[in-house]
């Protein structure tokens, strides 16, 4: 998209989203338009799915000005030259950013809206229709008629009514269906409408909007458009190459770099690297923008232990799309942007997608957030990690312990007793799972050997650690504990396939019990 490096700096566009404050205010662009120019070429009905703070608003914008026929701002674009700018077609842009919490909030903020549009275009004796979706109806007819060229309906954030009210079932299903009512318009409206595009976090399946939104092309996973939204390694190395001296690139790769919607390129979220270069810091910067509660509240609520999260195998229907009622938790956590495809498998008849963490800023920050969560001690299981691991590179096993137990002493006994980690055997586990995963240790949770899966694998400072957990009731079973731990690593075969590393491999029996941990022992394989 970008033919060379810059030599010049620009200005930083952070929490920019209008297209024409960028192209006329000496600030970075990365090209989108030879993206939007295979879209609108191809088609005229589309949805995109992208996590927060990804760039969908700006290319609302930047859809905005195209079909309003505003050269100048596209004048050394790629879409310049391919673009017919006699013709202006009427826009209709819908928002629903901030807090549009009910079937009255939803209403009046579209009636606010399409008034806006009306005294623009001199419609303002539409304003006796009743209802929202009346008055878009009138609109969309009038604007028609008026300008003689077709409408261009841009909807940005299509969801979020829905999403703001998520955990309450009963307010989201009203919601949904005071949306349901708005979009129906849309498809009754074809033979006034160009151009739809929607945007939003989640891809609500086609029968939950009913004929509002199933005559839409989802783009969210379409291979040649996956790029639309994000930064790709080539913009960092070409459109912001004067902001990359005195930065690791690696650990820029580390950090921010990895989401996938099945195209080549790995991308980045562009929040995050706007505020590195600005802050000159590796810092959870998007994760800080705003947290995911009422997806730790799901988790829980769905008992879903936070190492199943890992290489999760799901099939693909599952993460695309998404129903208030039955929805999973692998597809609000992929949809939110908290997970990624790692790879796509085809079994049979069936497309498998396998999700993972994109980036160490997502892994390390929603482990440190979820453990806050679980115990109300994040800061404290992020700080034991960087112990627990310091120790393990070293070899100090009895530093290693101690740090261990120093973890389950900072919870809370009320915590216990309400039924929080103690509660299930997995959750010992779970938070030491946690703890390292706020860490740069590579961690491997449940790994499959040819006989079982091990509990955990640590691969760190060039040697590898295969931990097995046991609980047990009564402190007397502490050594058949150790010994059965042990034995299992061995009798399995989990470390085996490490042996080939050329490594040292360290086995790990560890039993749990009265809340803490109560003995740990270490053997060479």
């Amino acid at each position: 998209m970008n033919a060379e490096a810059r030599t010049e700096r620009r200005l930083l566009p952070m929490g920019i989203q209008t297209f024409s404050t960028l192209r006329e205010g000496g600030y970075y662009y990365v090209d989108k338009t030879p993206l939007i120019r295979e879209m609108t070429r191809q088609g005229r009905h589309y949805f995109l799915s992208r996590p927060r703070r990804f760039g969908k608003s700006l290319l609302v914008d930047t859809l905005q000005e195209l079909f309003e026929g505003n050269e100048s701002l596209f004048r050394g674009l790629d879409i310049h030259p391919h673009w017919d700018w006699s013709v202006r077609h009427p826009v209709v842009r819908l928002s629903f950013g901030g807090d549009v919490d009910t079937p009255e909030d939803v209403e009046n903020h579209v009636l606010n809206q399409l008034y806006r549009i009306e005294r623009a275009f001199d419609l303002e004796t539409l304003s006796s229709a009743r209802s929202a979706s009346q008055r878009l109806e009138n609109v969309l007819y009038y604007l028609h008629q008026a300008t003689g060229q077709q409408v261009v309906v841009l909807v940005d954030e299509y969801d979020r009514p829905v999403l703001n009210v998520l955990e309450d079932g009963e307010k989201a299903r009203v919601n949904r269906n005071k949306l349901r009512n708005l979009y129906s318009v849309l498809k009754d409206a074809e033979e006034h409408i160009r151009f739809v595009f929607v945007t939003g976090i989640t891809i609500f399946s086609k029968t939950s909007f009913s004929s509002g939104l199933n005559n839409l092309d989802d783009i969210s996973l379409y291979p040649p458009l996956a790029t639309i939204c994000g930064y790709t390694d080539y913009d960092l190395d070409t459109v912001f190459a004067p902001e990359l001296e005195g930065l690791d690139r690696d650990e820029i790769r580390r950090w921010y770099n990895g989401y996938n919607w099945l195209g080549e390129e790995r991308l980045y979220n562009p929040h995050d690297i706007l505020h590195l270069f600005k802050r000159r810091k590796f810092q959870e910067h998007w994760f800080q923008s705003g947290g995911p509660g009422y997806l730790y509240r799901l988790l829980m609520e769905k008992r879903v232990n936070p190492m199943q999260l890992e290489n999760r195998v799901v099939d693909a229907s599952l993460v695309s799309k998404f129903e208030l009622d039955t929805f999973s938790s692998e597809a609000l956590l992929f949809q939110s942007g908290y997970l990624t495809i790692t790879e796509e498998e085809e079994q049979d008849s069936h497309t498998l997608y396998h999700l993972d963490y994109p980036n160490f800023e997502v892994q390390s920050s929603f482990n440190k957030g979820l453990a806050e969560h679980l115990t109300g001690r994040g800061r404290e299981v992020a700080t034991a990690g960087r112990d627990m691991v310091e120790a393990l590179g070293a070899n100090d096993f009895s530093l290693f312990r101690e740090k261990v137990q120093t973890l389950f002493a900072e919870i809370p006994h009320s915590w216990h007793n309400s039924g929080g980690l103690g509660h299930y055997e997995s959750w010992y586990a779970s938070l030491l799972y946690m703890g390292f995963k706020t860490t740069r240790v590579e961690v491997k949770a449940e790994e499959a050997s040819s006989h079982g899966r091990s509990d955990m694998v640590l691969l760190h400072e060039g040697q590898v650690f295969v931990l097995e957990f046991k609980m047990v009731k009564d402190k007397t079973e502490t050594e058949q504990g150790l010994d059965s731990a042990i034995k299992q690593i061995r009798g399995k075969g989990y470390a085996e396939k490490y042996r080939g590393r050329g490594e040292p491999v360290h086995l790990i029996g560890m039993v749990f019990g009265d809340r803490t941990l109560l003995e740990m022992r270490v053997e060479a394989l």
